[in-house]
Order: C-alpha cells, then structure tokens, then sequence
C-alpha cells in the first residue's frame, strides 16, 4: 500500500514562505555587520591615534626638561637618565645620545625607528614664530621631509623648540574617513615644547 505525501499549491507555499519570519534577523546583521564594525573600528583607531599622540607630547616634554635644566648640554645626568639613555659617553650629548634618550622614555606603543627629533635655538620668541613657516615637515606631495632636522640645544637663556614626529600608519580608518596627511597613507604625529633655557652653569 503507497501513500503520497500531501503537496501544498504554489500560492500556498509562496504565503507560509512570506509568513515565515525565522533567519530574518540574520539576515539583516548580515547586511548591517560590515558598515557596524568598519564603523567600530575606526572610532577604537582613532582613538588610539590620539592616545598615541599624547603619549608623544609626554615624551617631547620629558625629553625637553634635559636641556631645559642644562643636563643634556653638560652631560650632568641623573642614574636614572643615563642608564635610559643608553650610557652615553661624558659630555655634552649627541644628536644620536638625545635620540637615545628620547627612545627611553617611549613605551611599546611607539616604535623609537619612526620618531624624528628636531632641536632648534633662537635668540628670540619673535624668531622662533618666524622660523616655524620654513620648518614644515611635509612637502607639497605629502611626504615626511627629514633632511633639515637639526640638534642644536643652545646655551643659557637661549630660547629652543624642541619637536618629536611620528609618522602613524592607518589601517581602518583609509576605508572611510581619512585621517592621513601623508602621501603614504600614514598620519604625522607632532609634539613641540618652546621654552627658555634656565642659567645653567
């Protein structure tokens, strides 16, 4: 004995498929998931970016308070200092021992290979405003100039600028909204600290 299962009509197939609302939901997260995380993830890297950029503005006055006080024009160092600036020789620090210096102080979200340091010395406030036009650091095609980066730290009362750069890379955020300034993709990070020597002997 056979028996046949029961067929419905196509109208009636067509009505139970409309009324059923099971995998609705996924569905739409399917089509709203791509936009929510693009969305998600640019705001936690742009948040970073910035944490990032405060963290460099820390470094920058850390390592501006060394000629600030005269330490680094010297070479009178704390323990502390010298042994995170990588045991420099006696004396007034180098170009490269101040760098070292600079790395000391910078956590692991910073990679030290991407920082530049840039030391100025004036013999004004007017003459450090002046000079900032021709101290730019990004070209007319959007890449890091690193040729003009000079160390000069000055003497007692000298006025100095000193600048940190950072060339962030994004990720995210050049799907969407760019943040970047370079020519690369990345973003400049700069900190700057402008102050006065003290009278150091």
């Amino acid at each position: 004995m056979s028996s046949s299962a029961p067929t419905a009509s196509l109208p009636k197939l067509i009505c139970l498929f409309r009324r059923n609302r099971r995998g609705s939901a996924a569905i739409e997260f399917a089509m709203v998931a791509p936009v929510f995380f693009m969305l998600l993830f640019a705001i936690l890297e742009t948040g970073i970016m910035f944490l990032a950029d405060q963290v460099l503005e820390t470094v920058t006055q850390e390592s501006a308070r060394m000629i600030l006080t005269g330490q680094s024009q010297t070479g009178q160092l704390t323990a502390s200092e010298v042994s995170a600036c990588n045991n420099p020789q006696a004396g007034a620090l180098t170009q490269a021992e101040f760098k070292s210096c600079v790395c000391g102080e910078v956590p692991a979200l910073l990679n030290c290979n991407n920082i530049n340091v840039d030391v100025r010395s004036y013999s004004s406030f007017p003459a450090l405003e002046a000079d900032l036009p021709n101290s730019c650091e990004i070209d007319s095609n959007g890449n890091l100039v690193t040729n003009n980066v000079q160390y000069n730290t000055g003497g007692p009362g000298d006025i100095v600028m000193v600048r940190l750069f950072y060339e962030w890379p994004q990720f995210v955020t050049r799907l969407g909204f760019n943040a970047s300034d370079l020519a690369d993709g990345k973003r400049l990070l700069c900190a700057t600290a402008a102050f006065k020597n003290e009278p150091y002997q």
